[in-house]
């Protein structure tokens, strides 16, 4: 049960991260008028060199594409689609990425917290 709840938690914040991102392009550390797609090697060791990202979350889409976020101890965030067929897109990037997780079980907006 923990684990479905971790789970849930961090699909939850992707969504709302991407959300956030996608209307707010203030927060994007470029503006991206069409995704940049290469294969994931290419793709997360540009991001590892350049910004210094690792995988932080992941989650499977309905439509069978694995959704990554991508982060930095520097706080630069990057989410990135690989599609069924192999292809890595870099769908939004930002600063200031936070970690959160809840105090307890029964979230309300008031217990919910960074992690560090």
């Amino acid at each position: 049960m923990k684990a479905l709840t971790s789970t849930l938690w961090g699909q939850a914040a992707l969504i709302a991260l991407f959300t956030l991102t996608v209307l707010s392009p203030q927060t994007a550390r470029a503006q991206m008028a069409q995704p940049s797609c290469a294969d994931r090697g290419s793709v997360l060791k540009q991001l590892s060199a350049q910004y210094k990202e690792a995988p932080v979350n992941m989650g499977l889409t309905n439509s069978g594409a694995v959704l990554e976020v991508m982060a930095s101890d520097d706080g630069t965030w990057t989410i990135v689609l690989t599609m069924p067929t192999g292809v890595t897109c870099m769908m939004a990037a930002g600063k200031h990425w936070e970690a959160v997780k809840p105090k307890k079980a029964g979230y309300t907006p008031s217990n919910f917290e960074a992690t560090h």
